[in-house]
């Protein structure tokens, strides 16, 4: 079980940590773990979740994660993929135009942007560079750097949360690592395979939104849309836990998630739920 701050109970509660009994025994063993994130075991695991026989895990699946299947649209599955990227009925994105929302379903943690490009995520510490593989962010020295993780039983669908054009991207080859608890030791945010894209939006200035795969996520769906609108679909994560990284300027994040990111403790957020405003 993993503790994280529910915002709407206004309180801290205790999460499942899917195979956490599992991944803690593989994280053990550095050859398990080095044939566990290649991209060979994530291609196997995929080619099974996209077959028919996988359809008998679904039921399954949504007893075991208490899934209330009425938010969803109503699809036969012909597979694990199919049930795993469902689609909400309705995904609400709040309107104001100054208001920063989560682009997921997941839990968040923020990190203001040190002076020297670095920030520290639970016990490692990044540099811009090495998350972006090169890229020129001095400009966002000043600003905050938003970590969403997505659990196995979140909806996987991201999506834009501003309106505006894309004028990058770029795919990042790179390992599998759960981006749960279990690889607390590992760089993961560097390590792990993830592509990006350099936006500009209307109401945030220059923006860069990070997907990151993880364990047995072979692969990140992005619809690569050229122009974009808030709250639209952006793309989906296959199955396995999943990030989406923002690197923002000029913004301000809710104090009660600031509050608790200090901690090391994430926030459990709903999709187009505010989580900040635009910093005057």
């Amino acid at each position: 079980m993993t503790k994280v701050y529910d915002r709407h109970l206004k309180k801290v509660v205790e999460v499942k940590h899917f195979g956490g009994n599992t991944l803690n025994k593989i994280y053990k063993n550095k050859i398990l773990t080095k044939i566990t994130t290649s991209h060979l075991i994530s291609k196997c695991y995929g080619i099974y979740n996209g077959s028919k026989w996988s359809r008998k895990k679904i039921e399954k699946f949504i007893k075991e994660n208490q899934i209330d299947m009425n938010l969803y649209q109503k699809e036969d599955y012909a597979c694990f993929n199919d049930f795993f990227i469902r689609k909400l009925k309705k995904v609400e994105f709040d309107t104001k135009k100054d208001h920063l929302t989560s682009p997921v379903q997941g839990y968040l943690l923020a990190y203001p942007i040190k002076e020297n490009l670095t920030l520290k995520v639970k016990e490692c510490v990044y540099t811009l560079d090495e998350l972006f593989d090169g890229e020129n962010l001095s400009n966002y020295k000043n600003g905050v750097v938003l970590i969403f993780r997505l659990a196995l039983n979140n909806y996987h669908h991201f999506h834009h949360i501003d309106d505006g054009k894309c004028i990058k991207r770029k795919v990042i080859k790179g390992r599998l690592h759960t981006v749960s608890d279990s690889s607390k030791s590992y760089k993961i945010y560097q390590e792990n395979a993830r592509e990006y894209s350099v936006l500009k939006t209307k109401n945030f200035g220059e923006m860069i939104y990070m997907e990151v795969g993880a364990l047995l996520v072979g692969k990140i769906i992005n619809y690569n849309d050229d122009t974009f609108t808030r709250g639209m679909d952006k793309g989906y994560f296959l199955p396995g836990g999943s990030t989406v990284i923002l690197v923002l300027n000029h913004v301000k994040v809710d104090s009660d998630i600031l509050e608790h990111s200090k901690k090391n403790m994430e926030t459990k957020v709903e999709v187009g739920e505010k989580v900040g405003v635009v910093k005057c």
